[in-house]
């Protein structure tokens, strides 16, 4: 691993009994980059990020993140990364005080340090009015809102977002897009699957995932040149056509 790259794999590969899950994943993702990690359901992306986050030992390759083996350095790469997903794991009968402060004790945060970025968190991710109110009262927009502030409450060089947007409505959507990138301009690396296109495009880099395979790498420009295609939706939908092996 060099200083520039968040993430570096090699051959990675990952099998369930006669299922091969990721398949000789070859990716480079340089610090401060927001990439966009797309693909159909049950292409491997999920796995991808459960290998990177070093919570799933690949069956073979290497990888390392923030610096960092995944293999022999997992516990070390959870405390500098950020992982959420769709069902990030808020507790309902807590405020967002709490449950930010909580998440923050977890990732090691104590006293005044613990107080200070809560606050910081709060004002950046627009909560303050929240403050109080229980999470499980909350819409899907503010509980993903709360959900960031959780995973980033002790500044990780990199963030995983798992399709972090699902069920979303738009405008909340468009929100927390300007707080990925709010993130994205202080240097944090930022992964991020989603079906949704428009969310897509927001990315610097994109790479498509088939079967378990990396097929496409690249800026939008060149992944539309590459497929022949007029927009990311329609790479997408080709793709996902070929991957249910519906005819063209």
């Amino acid at each position: 691993m060099t200083g520039r790259f968040a993430i570096e794999t090699s051959g990675l590969r990952k099998v369930f009994g006669s299922l091969v899950a990721v398949d000789s994943l070859d990716l480079v993702i340089e610090c401060g980059t927001v990439f966009g990690l797309l693909g159909s359901n049950g292409c491997g992306k999920t796995t991808t990020i459960r290998m990177l986050c070093g919570l799933l030992l690949p069956s073979a390759g290497r990888a390392g993140v923030v610096g960092l083996d995944i293999r022999t350095e997992g516990e070390a790469i959870r405390r500098r990364i950020g992982y959420m997903c769709q069902k990030f794991g808020l507790y309902d009968d807590l405020t967002v005080r709490e449950n930010l402060e909580f998440y923050a004790a977890i990732y090691g945060l104590r006293g005044a340090e613990l107080r200070t970025r809560v606050e910081q968190q709060l004002t950046e991710l627009r909560l303050t009015q929240r403050i109080g109110q229980l999470v499980g009262t909350l819409s899907g927009g503010w509980k993903q809102r709360v959900a960031l502030a959780c995973a980033t409450s002790h500044r990780p060089e990199l963030v995983f977002l798992d399709e972090p947007t699902a069920g979303v409505d738009p405008a909340a959507r468009r929100l927390f897009w300007e707080l990925i990138y709010q993130f994205a301009g202080a240097g944090t690396t930022i992964l991020v699957t989603t079906h949704y296109m428009d969310e897509a495009a927001r990315c610097r880099r994109l790479g498509f995932m088939s079967k378990g395979r990396l097929i496409a790498n690249g800026t939008q420009e060149e992944i539309l040149r590459q497929f022949g295609q007029p927009t990311v939706e329609d790479v997408f939908v080709e793709l996902q056509r070929k991957d249910e092996g519906l005819a063209a």
